[in-house]
């Protein structure tokens, strides 16, 4: 295979035997989102609505720059929403006022906490 043929068939997470600095390994606890994206994850698969494998499609289908840029949390939960998006399940729409909802109690927690 040529290497520009290489390169067309090769998806954002395929790295291997690319340059690159060497991985800094470090264990963190895990933000209280990423435990509730994680438990997402596995209600999704549960069930049946993402499995694993169209989790991990709907990551490469970020492409190469958001792969790059997004945490891995970030990753999945963009991938999630593009998936259900696909399927009919949630629409952009009811996703951004969820968001709004969440947002706006997020802010009214804070302003409680520092009266």
């Amino acid at each position: 295979m040529t290497d520009t043929r290489h390169l067309l068939n090769r998806l954002p997470n395929d790295i291997g035997g690319l340059p690159a600095d060497p991985i800094q390994r470090t264990d963190h606890e895990l933000e209280p989102w990423e435990k509730r994206c994680h438990a997402l994850a596995d209600v999704l698969d549960f069930h049946k609505i993402i499995n694993t494998e169209e989790k991990r499609r709907g990551v490469e289908a970020l492409g190469a720059e958001m792969v790059g840029k997004l945490a891995y949390y970030e990753r999945w939960i963009a991938a999630f929403a593009n998936i259900l998006f696909q399927k009919g399940i949630l629409t952009p729409s009811e996703l951004a006022r969820k968001m709004d909802e969440v947002g706006a109690r997020c802010e009214l927690d804070n302003a409680e906490r520092t009266t």
